[in-house]
């Protein structure tokens, strides 16, 4: 199965919840392929500094992530699309994505009206542990459903 995760600039909250995502997934033997894309890239921006320090601090490595703009092909191609916020989820099914893609928060409860998650982009070291915090939360429940397990 392929997943892909959306934000805006494809360097915060998206590539931490990919590297999140594949290692939950890894962790309990779910064949996942994870990517990430944002709707307002820079195609080639490096991961943020708080995003690849905190995802060091979890043993995650995000020295290799290039941001990429959504395209309508990344939304053919993915099997189920996560998005950071509704704005997010608006573009890929403009893209397309309609009936493969969801809130993250949304997807991984099960539920409607989840929440988004707010970009810590600019703020301090502390903001992305939290968004980190709440991704690996939501990453379980993710996994759990496409695993076919509990969370």
């Amino acid at each position: 199965m392929k997943l892909l995760v959306v934000c805006t600039g494809n360097t915060c909250r998206s590539p931490l919840g990919e590297v999140v995502l594949r290692a939950e997934a890894a962790a309990r033997g779910v064949p996942l392929e994870v990517g990430s894309a944002g709707t307002d890239a820079f195609d080639g921006s490096p991961a943020s500094e708080g995003s690849y320090l905190v995802a060091l601090e979890h043993g995650l490595d995000l020295s290799s992530h290039r941001a990429r703009s959504l395209t309508r092909a990344l939304v053919d191609e993915a099997d189920v699309i996560l998005t950071m916020s509704r704005r997010h989820l608006q573009r890929v099914r403009d893209l397309g994505g309609e009936g493969k893609s969801w809130l993250f928060s949304e997807y991984a409860s099960g539920a409607d009206g989840g929440q988004e998650i707010p970009d810590p982009v600019g703020l301090d070291i502390a903001a992305y542990r939290e968004t980190h915090a709440r991704l690996a939360e939501l990453a379980r429940g993710v996994v759990a459903r496409i695993g076919g397990g509990s969370a």
